[in-house]
């Protein structure tokens, strides 16, 4: 018979196999096999549980307690498989059995009741090995924990840098980020600073905890009281020094010379964490900026252990977050620091609040508010003789500190040939022959004009160089000052005409840069309809109110810089339409202690137009303010004042959004009385706003003349 018939079988039936074949199959099968008695207990074992067990038959009997030991068996399953078994039933049950070398033994017991001739019941066992499928079971379940945690930490990730998108130079999410961190993988976290030492982080305090470093050579104390001449171990010191570029250790209990880094980090983080209990020391994380550390990060592991409790993956994702926060802040200061300078030096190149003889001048700039870059608009408004006042508004191309900086030199240009030619368009000419010489790279556009007093009245005369047309106003009726046009500065290379118009009482010039119109919305040519219609419908007396409304109607959202000179020609009819004209002045200044000086200068300026003779005490009150503003804020401080009817009302915003306190002064030095002086001589408050907060006050109708009040 071939082999093959062997494995299909025959169609006949086969012999029974004597029982000595039977028993030495169930021998050598390849799966451990027992017989038990109905009691229990083994009576036969083949070769393959000798070699999983290493117990014979005989042993194992001897053994069996051994074998089956009592802490591992799961009562549950063995009871209910034991009354499967009085039920003369089939039935499985998972054991742990112990080897003759003490090794444990997974397996998947099966039992099946058999009968032998005389009737006896013995117990047929087979012992499944899951030693494989338990440590299968236990790689999948790591894979699956490993994936489940790398998942987390990159959600962890994501979500630090959505928090740090907005991030400025003085206003940052690190608490945000810190409590995110708390939520998901440590028992507590918080960032502080190192900002002439360490501060909490987005803490707002004069308070400035002292520095490590300054105690480095100075007066340390031990915590004992006793006097220590060398510094004693500072490890928090040497992570913001960048001698230590890993996170270490903090016992919150360790002794610390007094006034080191340590030793206040270690006072702030017990008063942070308060009744907590916290097992071990916290970890300390660096947050490393490009050329400095910015900071520390302390976490405090939910199991506690210090830096040996942190599990992996923790450690990664708070290193990851440190990091991520050091480069994100080092960044946004650095961008705030250099626009700062390049604004401030924009700034700096323009006139304040023109204040002419026999004109009501009103001007305005800002720079893009919405992507916060430098550009090249500028003004200027020049008394070139006493009867004669010129005005100039450009815009070079371009938003960066070169724009700036061409800006600078064409206003130095054309303000120099201004006073030595007065008529516009032989001014620039000059000024194309000079410009083309010093090959300034950006192209500008502008419009120059001047105003001459005669005995009949003012009489305008301008030049544009491929700017916008200056607007006139008189009688409701609006028009655009298209003559005398020409190409951008630089490449005029001919005659640049002069066009004349003759002004009348009431009659206002509006000049404007293009961002005052121009929207993604809606091109120039609409954008200047609209700057019509607006101008048309203007019911202020002044220019300052004419201004005020342009601005309100459409620069609320401006995507370019804005520059706006407004002038008119006063009416004798002014003084009885004074009710109509809504009396509002706005400065923008640079965080500097100069802008004090130009506050005051405002506030004399704007009471004397508005017949406010009597100013000293709100030129007090804006000193106050605008200084706070300075000390105490960031960023550029918005002036604005108003005429109430019945008093004159202060506003002065900065990007601070802490509120102002009344202090009774600064022990061991001078100041801190500012806002006491304010209660005195008005009323006041405050309030959040989209940059920081506004501080206003209302200068009492006592403190101002009876024609104010």
């Amino acid at each position: 018979m071939p082999p093959t018939d062997a494995l299909v079988g025959r169609a006949e039936p086969a012999a029974e196999p004597p029982p000595d074949l039977l028993l030495a199959a169930l021998r050598e099968v390849a799966v451990p096999l027992a017989l038990l008695d109905d009691h229990g207990t083994l009576v036969w074992a083949n070769r393959e549980f000798e070699a999983s067990t290493g117990y014979d038959a005989a042993e194992a009997r001897a053994h069996q307690r051994e074998l089956l030991p009592e802490r591992f068996r799961r009562h549950h399953e063995t009871a209910a498989a034991r009354a499967a078994m009085q039920a003369d039933r089939a039935t499985s049950v998972t054991l742990t059995l112990r080897r003759a070398d003490d090794s444990l033994f997974e397996c998947r017991l099966h039992v099946s009741p058999v009968r032998g001739s005389d009737g006896v019941r013995h117990w047929v066992a087979a012992f499944q090995d899951l030693t494989e499928q338990i440590s299968h079971d236990a790689e999948q379940a790591a894979l699956v924990e490993a994936e489940r945690r790398e998942r987390r930490s990159l959600g962890i990730i994501a979500q630090v840098s959505d928090l740090l998108m907005d991030v400025t130079d003085r206003s940052t999410p690190l608490h945000e980020i810190a409590g995110l961190l708390h939520r998901t993988v440590v028992g507590w976290a918080a960032f502080y600073v190192n900002d002439g030492g360490l501060r909490p982080a987005d803490a707002v305090s004069d308070h400035r905890p002292p520095s490590g470093r300054g105690n480095r050579h100075g007066e340390a104390r031990r915590p004992d009281g006793g006097d220590e001449t060398r510094d004693a171990a500072d490890e928090v010191q040497a992570l913001l020094d960048g001698e230590k570029d890993r996170p270490v250790d903090l016992d919150l209990g360790g002794s610390y010379v007094r006034g080191s880094a340590s030793h206040w980090l270690a006072e702030q983080a017990r008063r942070e964490l308060g009744t907590r209990a916290v097992e071990g020391p916290v970890v300390v994380f660096p947050v490393p900026g490009r050329r400095r550390v910015i900071g520390v990060l302390v976490v405090d592991g939910r199991h506690g252990g210090g830096l040996a409790g942190l599990e992996p993956s923790t450690r990664t994702v708070v290193e990851l977050t440190a990091r991520r926060v050091g480069l994100t802040l080092d960044n946004a200061r650095l961008y705030d620091r250099e626009h700062r300078l390049a604004e401030t030096l924009q700034r700096a190149m323009l006139p304040q609040q023109a204040e002419v003889d026999g004109l009501d001048v009103w001007t305005y700039y800002a720079p893009n508010s919405e992507n916060v870059q430098v550009g090249g608009d500028w003004y200027d408004v020049l008394q070139i003789e006493p009867d004669v006042v010129g005005v100039v508004i450009g815009d070079v191309v371009g938003h960066d500190v070169e724009a700036a900086a061409a800006m600078g030199q064409l206003r130095s240009v054309v303000r120099s040939y201004a006073y030595d030619v007065t008529t516009p368009g032989p001014v620039l000419e000059r000024v194309d022959q000079l410009v083309a010489g010093m090959r300034i790279p950006r192209s500008a556009g502008l419009v120059l004009s001047t105003l001459r007093r005669g005995a009949d009245g003012w009489v305008l005369d301008y030049s544009r160089a491929g700017h916008l047309p200056a607007l006139h106003s008189r009688a409701g009726r609006v028009e655009q000052l298209t003559g005398a046009g020409g190409p951008l500065i630089g490449f005029g290379g001919g005659t640049r005409e002069t066009a004349t118009l003759v002004l009348a009482p009431g009659d206002v010039l509006v000049y404007y840069t293009d961002g005052l119109i121009e929207r993604r919305d809606r091109d120039l040519r609409e954008g200047l309809t609209a700057l019509e219609a607006v101008v048309q419908a203007v019911t202020a007396r002044d220019s300052a109110g004419i201004g005020e409304e342009l601005l309100s109607r459409l620069a609320d959202h401006p995507e370019d810089d804005v520059a706006v000179v407004v002038v008119r020609v006063p009416d004798p009819a002014d003084a009885a339409e004074r009710s109509r004209s809504p009396r509002r002045r706005r400065w923008s200044l640079p965080s500097e202690p100069a802008s004090v000086g130009r506050a005051r200068h405002a506030v004399a300026r704007t009471c004397h137009a508005w017949e406010m003779p009597d100013a000293s005490n709100a030129e007090l009150v804006v000193s106050e303010l605008v200084a706070n503003a300075v000390l105490h804020g960031y960023g550029h401080v918005s002036l604005q004042l108003y005429d109430t009817g019945d008093g004159l009302r202060i506003e002065v915003e900065d990007g601070n959004p802490a509120p102002p306190v009344s202090t009774d002064g600064h022990p061991g030095r001078v100041g801190g009385f500012g806002m006491q002086i304010v209660e005195r001589l008005a009323d006041w408050g405050w309030r959040q706003s989209s940059r920081g907060k506004v501080v206003w006050a209302k200068v009492r109708p006592g403190a101002l003349p009876s024609s104010a009040r």
